[in-house]
C-alpha cells in the first residue's frame, strides 16, 4: 500500500495551475469565460492557428509559441489534433491536460487512437479523453467548457464523476455544501478513477470525496486509493450506477443467481469502508455530514420537532436505516423540560409542540439540555414557509437557539443538524446561515437519515477497519469443464471441507454393495449435470437391496455412473456456499439460504478474498435465516464454529485453485446443531474449472 504522505503521480500542476492554456475554438472560449467568471488569477493563454485573440486575450498559433510550458491545458479539438497537441505539450514539459473530444476506445474505430494518445502523453498526466475536465473552486481554475453552479471556497468536498452531465447537475446543488473540486473521469485512459481519488485525498483543502461511478476501471488502483484516503482521514462516498451482467449467461449454478456486478461492487465498497448511496440527494447529504463533522462515532441520534407527525416519521425512517433513538434518563428529560410548557412530554423522538415556538430563552435552555445527551447526531426538524407567505423571524430564533448550545460546558452530543421534511423547504439563505453558525443544514428527512447512517458506517469502519481485498481474477468461462459431484467433493475434502464417504458405481451390483455398506443412502447420477433433481436423477432413502437395484436401473439409464453416499442427518438449516467470478472484481464468495429456498429468498451475502473468521461471522449475521442458526423458537443453536471453519476451508481451496476456477457451488450445505453429526456437511457440490490453465498446486 502507498504511504499516506503523497500520491504516486504528480498532479499538482494540473490540479492547481498558475497558468492555463486553452486549445480550440468555441469550447476553448467557453473555458476562458468560465475561468474569468470564477476569478482565476493566473495566466490564460488561448491557442488557435488562425485567430490573433480570443475573448480579448492574445492567441498563440501553437503550443510551441506559448511563453512558457502551461501548468494545465484544456484541449477542445478533434481526435487526431488532440494527439498532436498532447505530444507537443509533453515535449514542452507541460503539467497536464484535459481531453474533451469523444470517439476513442468507447467507439469501434477509436481504440488505436486512444493508444496513440497515451503514447503521445508519456508521463504527462491527461484527464479523459471524452471528459469535460476539472474545476478547482479554491483557486478558480476552471478547465470546463460549460455552465456549472459552484462558488469559490477555501475548503470543501471533491466530486469525481464518470458522467460530465451528472457533474454539472451536482454542481448546481443549493444545499450549502462547499465544493472544492469537480473532476470528470471520461475514459480514464491514463488517469484512472483511483488516481483521481488518490490525488484528491492528498489535498488538504478536501474534506471528503464523492463519487459517481459506472465502473471501477483498474480495481487494484481503486482499492489502493481508498486505503490512502482513509490514511489521510478523508472519507469516500459512492453512488455506483448500472449493473453488469458479469457473464451471467455463461453460468450454470445457483450461486450465479445471487451474485452479479452490482452486488459484487457493493461488497467491494463495504469492504473498503466506502459509504454507498443510491441517489444523488443522499450522496450530497452524506458528503455534507462528512464535511461539517466527519464520520459519526455511533448510530445514536435524537430527533426534535414541534409536531407529532414529524416525530413519528423520524422514528420510522430512522429505524429503517438502522439508527438508534436512545431513551432519555429521568434527569435528562427533566432538564430538557424545565424551560418548556408543563404539558410537553419529553421523549426521543421529541415533540415539543408549539407552546414555546419563538421563545429564544426557552428554546436555548432546551437545546443546552439536549446537547448534554450522549448522541452522535441531534436533529431539529424545521421547514420554512414559501417566500411571501408570512414572516420568518421566528425561524431565525430557532436556528440561533440551537447554535447557542454548541459551547455548552457539559456537551456530549455531536454537531446538530436542522433538517427539513422536504428538500425544497429550506431557502438557500437559511442553509447558508445554518452552516455559518457551525450547524448542518439537512435537506429532506429520508435522504438526511440515510446520510446519517452512512456516516456512521464509516465511523464503524474507522474503528475496526477490514483488511484490503485482493483481486483474484479466476478463469474465464471459455473452455470451462465441470467436475462431477464425486470429483468436486473429493477436491473439497482435500482442503478440509466435511464431505460424506461415497462410492462411484457403474453397475447395479456395485450400487447394491454400496447401499449395504452405507446403510440408508442417497443415489445420484454423475456427469455434466448442473441440476440433477430436475432430471429425476436423485433418489433418497434407499435402504434395501430391492430398492437399490431398482434405483440403479433407473439412474444408470440416465448416466453411465452414479454416486452412492450415506443419507445426511436432518439439518437445522440449509445454506448455499459458492464462489462466482466478476469480470472486473474477480472471484468472490457467496453465502446464503440454500436448498430449494435459494432463488425464492434471495438471501445472501458476498465477501471478497482474502477472508477472515470475523468477516464470515458478520456476513452470516446479516442473513434473514440467521435466527435459525442461533436457536429459533427453542430449537438448538447451529454449530457456528464448524460453519465458519467450512467457509475458511473453502477459502483455502480458492487460494489454491483460483487461477483456473470459474465458479463453484455447494448447495445445500447442511448445518447441524452444535454437538451433532459433523457440524456441517457438503451434500451437493459443483465446480467448473478452466481447461486452458493448469493449476500450480
Amino acid at each position: 500500500m502507498v504511504d499516506a504522505a503523497a500520491p504516486k503521480r504528480p498532479y499538482a500542476r494540473l490540479l492547481n495551475p498558475a497558468s492555463i492554456a486553452v486549445v480550440g475554438g468555441s469550447w476553448a472560449a467557453a473555458v476562458i469565460e468560465q475561468s474569468e467568471r470564477m476569478g482565476f488569477a493566473g495566466d490564460i493563454w488561448p491557442v488557435h492557428p488562425t485567430r490573433h485573440e480570443v475573448r480579448g486575450r492574445k492567441a498563440y498559433a501553437s503550443i510551441n509559441d506559448l511563453p512558457a510550458p502551461p501548468d494545465a491545458t484544456f484541449i477542445g479539438v478533434n481526435r487526431q489534433t488532440t494527439i498532436d497537441v498532447v505530444r507537443d505539450l509533453a515535449a514542452r514539459g507541460a503539467g497536464g491536460a484535459t481531453c474533451f473530444a469523444a470517439g476513442w476506445a468507447e467507439t469501434a474505430d477509436g481504440v488505436g487512437l486512444q493508444d496513440d494518445l497515451l503514447a503521445a502523453a508519456g508521463d504527462m498526466p491527461i484527464f479523459g479523453p471524452n471528459c469535460y475536465g476539472l474545476i478547482n473552486y479554491t483557486s478558480g481554475a476552471t478547465l470546463w467548457p460549460d455552465v456549472h453552479g459552484g462558488e469559490r471556497v477555501e475548503r470543501g468536498v471533491a466530486l469525481i464523476c464518470q458522467s460530465s452531465n451528472i457533474a454539472i447537475n451536482l454542481s448546481m446543488q443549493q444545499r450549502a455544501l462547499p465544493l472544492a473540486y469537480v473532476l470528470t473521469v471520461g475514459n480514464g485512459a491514463q488517469v484512472s478513477l483511483g488516481n483521481m481519488i488518490e490525488a484528491m485525498a492528498a489535498e488538504d483543502r478536501v474534506s471528503a470525496i464523492g463519487l459517481y461511478i459506472e465502473g471501477f476501471g483498474d480495481p487494484e488502483a481503486f482499492i489502493e486509493a481508498v486505503h490512502f484516503a482513509h490514511q489521510r482521514g478523508v472519507s469516500v462516498v459512492a453512488l455506483k450506477a448500472g449493473q453488469s451482467d458479469g457473464g451471467q449467461a455463461l453460468t450454470l449454478t445457483h450461486t450465479a443467481t445471487l451474485a452479479g456486478g452490482a452486488a459484487v461492487a457493493s461488497a467491494l465498497l463495504a469492504r473498503l469502508g466506502v459509504a454507498e448511496v443510491s441517489t444523488l440527494p443522499s450522496l450530497l447529504e452524506t458528503l455534507k455530514i462528512l464535511h461539517f463533522k466527519g464520520p459519526l462515532d455511533s448510530r445514536r441520534v435524537m430527533s426534535v420537532s414541534c409536531s407529532g407527525g414529524e416525530a413519528g416519521l423520524m422514528a420510522d425512517l430512522g429505524e429503517a436505516v438502522g439508527l438508534e433513538y436512545p431513551g432519555l434518563s429521568t434527569a435528562e428529560a427533566e432538564r430538557i423540560k424545565a424551560s418548556l410548557n408543563p404539558l410537553v412530554t419529553v421523549s426521543n423522538p421529541f415533540d415539543y409542540n408549539t407552546f414555546d415556538w419563538g421563545d429564544a430563552e426557552a428554546l436555548s435552555a432546551m437545546w443546552h439540555g439536549i446537547m448534554a445527551v450522549d448522541v452522535a447526531h441531534p436533529m431539529l426538524v424545521i421547514d420554512w414557509p414559501r417566500a411571501g407567505t408570512g414572516p420568518t423571524h421566528t425561524w431565525d430564533i430557532a436556528i440561533e437557539a440551537v447554535a447557542s448550545a454548541l459551547d455548552s460546558p457539559d456537551r456530549q452530543a455531536g454537531v446538530p443538524a436542522l433538517v427539513t421534511s422536504l428538500p425544497e423547504s429550506m431557502p438557500p439563505d437559511a442553509a447558508a446561515k445554518i452552516s455559518a453558525l457551525g450547524l448542518i443544514p439537512g435537506h429532506g428527512l429520508e435522504d438526511h437519515l440515510i446520510a446519517v447512517a452512512r456516516a456512521a458506517d464509516i465511523g464503524v469502519y474507522r474503528t475496526t477497519p477490514s483488511s484490503p481485498p485482493r483481486i483474484l481474477p479466476g478463469a474465464a468461462p471459455k473452455s470451462a469443464v465441470m467436475l462431477d459431484e464425486a470429483q468436486a467433493k473429493t477436491a473439497l475434502a482435500a482442503h478440509g471441507l466435511p464431505t460424506p464417504p461415497h462410492a462411484v458405481c457403474v453397475s447395479a451390483d456395485e450400487v447394491v454393495a454400496a447401499v449395504a455398506e452405507f446403510g440408508v443412502s442417497a443415489v445420484k447420477i454423475l456427469g455434466n449435470f448442473a441440476h440433477k433433481t430436475e432430471l429425476g436423477g436423485v433418489r433418497l432413502g434407499i435402504a434395501d437391496t430391492a430398492a437399490a437395484r431398482a434405483t440403479a436401473g433407473d439412474l444408470l439409464a440416465l448416466s453411465e455412473r452414479v454416486l452412492v453416499e450415506p443419507m445426511a442427518a436432518q439439518p437445522l438449516a440449509e445454506l448455499i456456499l459458492g464462489v462466482a467470478r466478476d469480470p472486473v472484481l474477480g472471484l468472490h464468495l457467496v453465502i446464503g439460504a440454500g436448498g430449494v429456498l435459494t432463488e425464492i429468498l434471495q438471501d445472501s451475502a458476498i465477501l471478497l478474498f482474502p477472508l477472515d473468521q470475523t468477516a464470515v461471522s458478520r456476513a452470516l449475521a446479516t442473513l434473514k435465516i440467521w435466527p435459525m442458526l442461533t436457536g429459533y423458537r427453542g430449537a438448538p443453536p447451529a454449530d457456528l464454529d464448524a460453519l465458519v471453519d467450512a467457509v475458511m476451508a473453502l477459502a483455502t481451496f480458492v487460494e489454491a485453485e483460483g487461477d483456473r476456477l470459474v465458479e463453484l457451488d455447494i448447495n445445500p450445505l447442511f448445518v447441524h446443531a452444535k454437538g451433532e453429526a459433523s457440524g456441517v456437511s457438503v451434500v451437493d457440490a459443483l465446480i467448473r474449472l478452466s481447461a486452458d490453465t493448469k493449476s500450480s498446486h
